[in-house]
């Protein structure tokens, strides 16, 4: 699966918002989209999605134009995990993750044992099987979000897109979605697109950074190119240190953030 942006430009009127994006997401590869809010980012997503229509250029999936593609082909290549809420509904957890199978079936169809049998099997592939028979309304954010993540994952899509995972989460389930992103594309060998306001989340897990900034100003590269001391001051208005920590056998680098820069 190869998922690519060709001068991807949008905008109300004739202000645009952004332009000349080109950004390409390859197998089993992660991409995240850095910065602000209001620079676009979810935006973006919508445009690649469909819901958007583009003003200029054009997303494509192995070179065919996705406004070519039926709804129902695109689906059955691609899943979207939106922005965590609080769930009002009082579906059973299994019941919810097996709605992830809609763009593979009939909406009306009964689920069958195998369903179900793969529902909980993908929740237990998460860590989260202890979920499987309680009701979406009484998670918490970080619980939802991994329900989200499964019912995203049991349609066995070649890309995810994910709106914010990890926004209004707390440390600790932040670095779970983190983890199981990257569990995604490893162990899965599916794709994903993250947009995302953390610095530290693409320097750990993604393979390329396109970072969006005010006024039209993007730059797109491998990460660890892209998310730099200059690029956070520039695009964030924040002073931070690049800091390499050892530990174990594992090198990481985090963004230390100590200064408004403007």
């Amino acid at each position: 699966m190869k998922l690519e942006v060709r001068n991807g430009g949008f905008g109300y009127g004739q202000k645009l918002l952004f332009s000349d994006i080109n950004i390409e997401v390859g197998d089993q590869s992660i991409l995240t989209i850095l910065g602000p809010n209001g620079t676009g980012k979810t935006t973006l997503l919508k445009c690649i999605m469909g819901f958007l229509k583009w003003k200029n250029g054009g997303a494509y999936m192995d070179d065919k134009l996705i406004a070519n593609y039926s709804d129902d082909m695109f689906w059955k290549k691609t899943s979207y995990v939106p922005q965590a809420k609080q769930s009002a509904f009082s579906y059973r957890v299994v019941d919810a993750v097996i709605m992830g199978l809609n763009s593979k079936q009939n909406f009306f169809a009964v689920p069958s044992a195998e369903d179900y049998d793969k529902a909980v099997h993908m929740l237990d592939m998460l860590g989260v099987s202890k979920l499987t028979e309680k009701y979406c309304n009484e998670l918490s954010g970080g619980e939802l979000q991994m329900v989200m993540m499964a019912r995203a994952l049991i349609s066995d899509p070649e890309l995810i897109i994910l709106d914010e995972p990890e926004s209004n989460l707390d440390m600790k389930n932040q670095l779970r979605i983190v983890n199981t992103i990257e569990k995604v594309a490893n162990e899965f060998k599916t794709s994903c697109l993250i947009n995302t306001h953390f610095p530290n989340h693409a320097l750990k897990i993604s393979d390329q950074t396109l970072m969006m900034g005010y006024g039209d100003k993007h730059i797109q590269g491998k990460t660890q190119d892209i998310v730099t001391e200059e690029s956070i001051r520039e695009y964030f208005g924040v002073c931070s240190k690049v800091v390499a920590l050892d530990i174990g056998n594992t090198q990481y680098q985090t963004i230390f953030p100590y200064e408004i820069s403007s």
